[in-house]
């Protein structure tokens, strides 16, 4: 503990120093919540977000997880265009979103396009839980149903990176029916034989968990991720039992079989090439 306080003492010493001569940089901290470690925004960058003293996985954007395992350059966007309505007048729900699109600079909770990854190309998907927590609206849905089907014409293997709270609220039924959608789609593809790996990170949960993101062919997740459908004080309150320790997590649902393996975010990207090279998956060249 003495090494820490003395550390942070000498870094906080030496920006004083770089204020008074005008020449500090703009870094923000943040308390890492498995640790408590203050961390500097330009460590977590360096380090893809992950906290270098305990490997807590911090959540990160959908073009910046897509980013991290796509090559250089080598990712094209789909539909990014389509952005949800207000098919029930919710209250405050247009307004939310409108504010939503201005701070993400995205039309809703997902990304999706064609990228490569180890020169194979692959249709992608990222959810983003700085929308609405990434959850699955008519747009999620829309938007992964259309890729897969992409992804099952071009013969292209799918990767799908989930984070969400699950069904959409706001959209009501209409956000239940896109569990169904997707995973048609998602039977569709498989019968023609096209590879589907899923990423769970950081929470995977309720309709999500309970359609699409369960389905993949080969399932991964980042450590310590939260993975379930109802939440543990849900289930205990059902089921009137303690759960086990560490119940829900990446870590249990592989002892448990539901997953293949557990993959850090600096892994992820060897890993997936790893996995393609393996299943020998490329596809044909993308027509727009």
């Amino acid at each position: 503990m003495a090494g820490i306080l003395a550390e942070r003492r000498n870094r906080l010493l030496a920006l004083k120093k770089m204020r008074q001569q005008g020449t500090a940089p703009a870094v923000e901290e943040k308390t890492c919540p498995s640790c408590g470690r203050v961390l500097h925004d330009d460590d977590l960058v360096n380090n893809q977000f992950v906290c270098p003293y305990c490997g807590h996985h911090f959540a990160i954007p959908a073009r910046d997880r897509i980013k991290m395992v796509a090559d250089d350059g080598q990712f094209r966007e789909l539909d990014a265009a389509l952005v949800s309505t207000d098919p029930l007048e919710f209250p405050d729900y247009p307004d939310k979103l409108a504010k939503l699109r201005s701070k993400t600079r995205q039309g809703d909770a997902i990304v999706t396009g064609i990228a490569k990854i180890g020169g194979v190309r692959v249709a992608v998907a990222a959810l983003d839980t700085r929308f609405l927590m990434a959850s699955m609206g008519a747009v999620v849905g829309e938007k992964l149903t259309r890729l897969i089907e992409r992804a099952t014409k071009q013969h292209l293997p799918l990767i799908v990176f989930s984070a969400s709270g699950g069904a959409r609220m706001q959209e009501g039924i209409i956000s239940l029916m896109q569990m169904a959608k997707t995973s048609a789609a998602i039977q569709r593809f498989s019968d023609k034989g096209g590879l589907y790996i899923s990423v769970l990170t950081h929470p995977t949960t309720g309709g999500v968990t309970a359609s699409f993101a369960s389905l993949g062919d080969i399932m991964l997740a980042e450590p310590g991720a939260l993975i379930g459908f109802a939440g543990p004080r849900v289930i205990e309150q059902t089921i009137g039992e303690k759960l086990p320790e560490g119940f829900q997590s990446a870590e249990f649902q592989l002892e448990h079989g539901f997953l293949d393996a557990v993959v850090p975010r600096a892994r992820m990207r060897s890993t997936l090439i790893r996995v393609l090279s393996l299943h020998g998956k490329g596809g044909a060249e993308y027509v727009g």
